[in-house]
């Protein structure tokens, strides 16, 4: 690793962690004290829960049931290690990929899919975008700008499906212990467990394209760092010795 690249990441990579920590923390309080917004829920939809204390220990199951607050988390624990000086084990590439494509299918599929229909009031207008927009923006500028450069691969693009698939089986069976899910697409009780799981492969379908398209970018700009890195093809030893004396 570069030392330009070293300074770019302490830079960078603190910066996108503070942030989505925050975001997490704020959110998660937030659901705790019951101080969002009251709304009605879409059928077979999160949302219905007691009121004050009696709701506490629902309202952050629900919260952090959401794909948004595992994408969310994913990418404040990758920026943490990088900020860190992560070396680049399997696991923290791993880490770093499934942070990159979660984040960027959640501001995708946000914009796409529940933008449209959210009413969004009170303290969501805090930490909707944030979780949203704000995060997802830093954590692919601060990997295209900062690296680290190299640490994806072919051999890893289906792992990023990794954690994503350990959401998918979270979310499903705490939605057939409660009746209800986290979004509208994904209400089994609604829409039946067909029309689910076909959506659900066809996200993280998405998501092995959303993978193969970062893969070829960091290989892009690894090639282009490893130009610039490269000495000029007239040698600069030649150069210096037509210099005169």
């Amino acid at each position: 690793m570069t030392s330009g690249e070293d300074v770019r990441r302490r830079r960078a990579w603190p910066v996108v962690a503070v942030v989505a920590w925050a975001g997490f923390a704020l959110t998660l309080s937030l659901s705790a004290l019951g101080w969002y917004a009251d709304s009605t829920p879409e059928p077979g939809v999160y949302g219905e829960t007691g009121d004050g204390a009696y709701g506490v220990l629902q309202r952050v199951t629900d919260t952090l049931s959401y794909f948004t607050i595992w994408s969310n988390v994913v990418v404040a624990l990758a920026a943490t290690l990088l900020a860190r000086g992560a070396r680049g084990a399997t696991w923290q590439r791993v880490l770093l990929l499934d942070a990159l494509l979660m984040i960027v299918v959640t501001a995708i599929v946000y914009q796409l899919l529940l933008a449209p229909s959210i009413d969004v009031r009170g303290w969501s207008i805090i930490t909707d975008p944030t979780q949203h927009v704000v995060v997802p923006v830093l954590a692919v500028a601060a990997w295209v700008w900062a690296g680290p450069r190299g640490w994806v691969s072919g051999r890893l693009v289906p792992l990023a499906l990794l954690v994503p698939v350990l959401w998918v089986g979270w979310m499903l069976l705490r939605g057939a212990v409660i009746g209800s899910y986290p979004y509208g697409f994904v209400a089994v009780g609604e829409r039946g467990y067909p029309a689910v799981l076909a959506t659900i492969a066809m996200i993280l379908a998405f998501g092995l394209v959303v993978a193969a398209v970062l893969w070829a970018v960091d290989t892009a700009l690894s090639r282009r760092t490893r130009a610039r890195a490269r000495p000029d093809s007239a040698g600069g030893r030649d150069d210096s010795r037509s210099r005169p004396l």
